[in-house]
């Protein structure tokens, strides 16, 4: 409208002017972001150029363009033509109300209404849009955006986009119509899209919401899930999402056609002479003929077949799994073409990320180096042993492809913090309140080398250290450890002060297992001794005692990261030989076992499963105190009972201790705040122990919440005890530090 309404006040003004007339001169009036030289070049207009209203009005179109002006007016003032100009005002400030932080920088990230811009209506139209998708896409509808501007002076205002945030759409039902082979409990799992459950506000029940940017993509999991029971010829509809906007209801709704359940007939694998004996990775394969078609099955045997031929230096390996149907006969063919392409040979490994830790410190758990052949399954545990390091947060092992025959490794690390001065104040139901303070570093001035010195005190205990530890002399496969130390305890019937020291000398045996030799002397003082005790019990508690002990040790860790690992088992035993002088003579035997195992590739969602056992036994070959047999209960092994409260008693109910004990623990971990690693835990505990047969037996269970802070590893437990005894001393929440998950 502007632009006709200008054109029809260049026709007014120029209305007695000779068309033959000259232009005398070009003025701008009201310029301040295009200078007057800029404006001339934009305009094709020219002091001599003849007075036309159409290339005047085509002048208007070019400046108007621009999108600077609000109102452009012309004038003709004895041959000199006028442009008075208005122009739009900057963008001083943006601001976003009626959401939370978190969403507002999500917001500011893809409007494109900018501070400094020129303000643009179109553009405000544009981002109300993206503001009110943004929304729908979290399953937020009916969402409301209103801008509102104010002037702060002649040039500058204020956008303000206020939000009136929509609300959930809740999915009532979920019907697959035409299924009847499988139902909707055997899809659910994998679904974006699901039911409202009973509760389903709480952790763990399924709440209905619409998340409208994985609706699509639902349909393709049912598929899927056909394809994982072997019906091939399953055919399912786009989603159907019915809503009731006055209450913000819906319904969902598939149609399928299952078709019918295929058998795995012959399995070929198309492959150059050479590479692999076809017949034994057949063999190997988890689908076998007559077995049920499963899809996710095909996939880890395709996936498996590709890591053979990648570690046989391949890298760019290619493996198309394919399947050809006889319909009549229900039995699908499986056929694996494989394209090798060439071999590939590391030109370079780089080092990228590592502000402190020494580029040698890195490269030696890097299991490929310049001029190897490529080995895909290298490149895993490299990955893995580098992050059970504990120096980093996060480990990538990126490929960039040189040649047809060479590629570089870049090895980028995220490194953690990983010294620390502080301490901590908990409150243990057992222990009462604990005060600890230290001085901590696991990669000292970036060497791997591991030092502390470390002062803790509760209500039974008072006790210090001061530690280091060479996990790798001089970058050789051997370890080198030690420590001093002094500990004061209270013991339920007696006091114990320890003091000692180790050293501990270690070897690297492949990339998974290490063995160790620690020697320990110690001498222990015990003192306020319990009348529960009487004279036949005392054999096990001599007032003062010293132990020289060796014990050889042997590890196997194959875990992904330190603190929180997701895959892979740590499996460790101990044997130590007390007796090589001082009084104290036995031979005590300590193995443990945990495994762990993510479920994020399964299900979407990071849930960790772990099972942690440990079982130790114990001889006595002379003097065998009390305080170095075997309890249970606290947080090393049976939660809910208090620290070492578990374990045979004599007649007084006074503890004696145990020879054989047996602990196990299940646990589920998922997260709470991912932003600051903040997860929690649901667990069962189940121990047993005795002097020649587990008669005393306990289960506990609880919660924990698990957070990998700027001070490490912090852990808050609350616990039950499902079996208990009369008597049995019970708590009910611990706190840790320092600990991995």
């Amino acid at each position: 409208m502007k632009k006709t309404l200008l054109s029809l006040a260049c026709a007014a003004v120029l209305a007695d002017v000779s068309f033959a007339k000259p232009i005398e001169s070009i003025k701008f009036n009201g310029l301040i972001y295009l200078s007057p030289e800029t404006a001339m070049d934009m305009i094709g207009l020219h002091a001599g150029d003849e007075m036309n209203i159409d290339k005047i009005d085509e002048a208007v179109r070019i400046l108007f363009r621009q999108q600077y002006f609000e109102d452009i007016v012309i004038e003709e003032e004895n041959g000199a033509l006028i442009f008075n100009l208005k122009e739009k005002p900057v963008i001083a400030k943006v601001d976003i109300s009626g959401v939370g932080d978190n969403d507002k920088d999500s917001i500011n990230s893809f409007t494109n209404v900018k501070k400094g811009e020129i303000y643009d209506y179109s553009k405000i139209e544009f981002s109300k849009e993206q503001i009110k998708k943004f929304y729908e896409i979290q399953g937020y509808f009916d969402t409301v955006v209103e801008v509102n501007t104010s002037k702060l002076n002649e040039q500058s205002i204020e956008v303000n986009f206020q939000i009136n945030r929509g609300e959930n759409i809740i999915i009532k039902s979920v019907d697959v119509y035409g299924a009847s082979e499988l139902k909707y409990r055997n899809f659910e799992p994998t679904l974006s899209n699901k039911e409202r459950e009973f509760m389903g506000w709480m952790w763990g029940r399924n709440d209905g919401k619409v998340n409208l940017m994985e609706l699509d993509n639902d349909s393709n999991k049912i598929r899927d899930i056909y394809y994982k029971y072997g019906f091939l010829d399953a055919n399912v509809s786009e989603p159907y999402l019915r809503v009731y906007f006055d209450n913000y209801n819906a319904k969902l709704e598939y149609k399928v056609e299952e078709g019918d359940k295929y058998k795995v007939g012959n399995t070929t694998i198309e492959i150059p002479d050479g590479f692999i004996d076809i017949e034994k990775v057949k063999k190997s394969f988890l689908l076998q003929r007559k077995d049920t078609f499963d899809i996710t099955k095909m996939r880890k045997d395709a996936k498996a077949l590709e890591d053979m031929i990648a570690d046989q230096g391949y890298a760019y390996v290619r493996v198309y799994p394919d399947v050809k149907k006889d319909s009549k006969a229900r039995v699908v063919d499986l056929i694996y073409t494989v394209i090798p392409s060439d071999k590939v040979y590391i030109r370079d490994v780089r080092i990228m990320g590592n502000t402190m830790t020494l580029d040698r410190i890195i490269r030696r758990d890097v299991f490929l180096a310049p001029k190897d052949l490529y080995n895909r399954t290298d490149l895993a545990e490299s990955r893995n042993a580098l992050r059970r390091t504990s120096y980093f947060e996060d480990v990538t092992i990126k490929e960039e492809r040189v040649s047809k025959d060479e590629i570089d490794l870049v090895v980028d690390v995220k490194e953690r913090q990983t010294g620390a001065i502080g301490g901590g104040i908990g409150y243990g139901s057992s222990d009462g309140f604990l005060i600890n303070g230290y001085v901590s570093e696991t990669n000292l001035l970036g060497s791997g080398v591991s030092a502390s010195v470390n002062v803790e005190r509760s209500d039974k205990e008072l006790s210090g250290s001061v530690s280091m530890t060479n996990p790798r002399i001089f970058d050789s496969v051997y370890s080198l450890g030690g420590s001093v130390y002094r500990r004061d305890y209270d013991f339920y019937d007696y006091d114990e002060l320890t003091t000692g020291a180790y050293v501990s000398l270690g070897r690297r045996l492949g990339r998974h297992v290490s063995v160790a030799a620690k020697y320990t002397y110690e001498k222990s003082e015990l003192s306020d001794i319990s009348s529960t005790y009487d004279k036949y019990d005392r054999s096990g508690l001599l007032e003062e005692s010293i132990k020289s002990a060796v014990t050889p040790s042997i590890t196997f860790n194959n875990t992904d990261d330190y603190y929180l690992p997701r895959e892979g088992f740590i499996a460790s035993s101990s044997l130590e030989f007390a007796g090589a002088g001082g009084d104290q003579k036995f031979l005590k035997s300590i193995t443990k076992f945990a495994t762990f195992y993510g479920l994020e590739d399964l299900i979407g969602y990071d849930l960790i499963l772990r099972y942690k056992a440990q079982f130790g036994w114990i001889k006595e070959n002379g003097y065998l105190p009390y305080n170095e047999k075997l309890y249970l209960g606290g947080t090393n092994s049976l939660r809910g009972f208090e620290s070492n409260s578990i374990a045979p008693k004599n007649a007084n109910g006074a503890l004696t201790g145990g020879k054989m004990s047996f602990y196990n623990s299940v646990e589920m971990s998922f997260p709470i705040v991912e932003r600051i690693k903040m997860r929690g835990a649901l667990f069962f505990d189940y121990g047993m122990i005795g002097e020649k047969n587990f008669d005393d037996k306990r289960a506990s269970g609880g919660v924990a919440i698990e957070w990998i802070s700027p001070m490490g590893p912090i852990q808050f437990i609350f616990a039950r005890p499902i079996k208990k005894e009369d008597g049995d001393r019970t708590s009910s929440f611990e706190f840790t530090m320092g600990r991995t998950f």
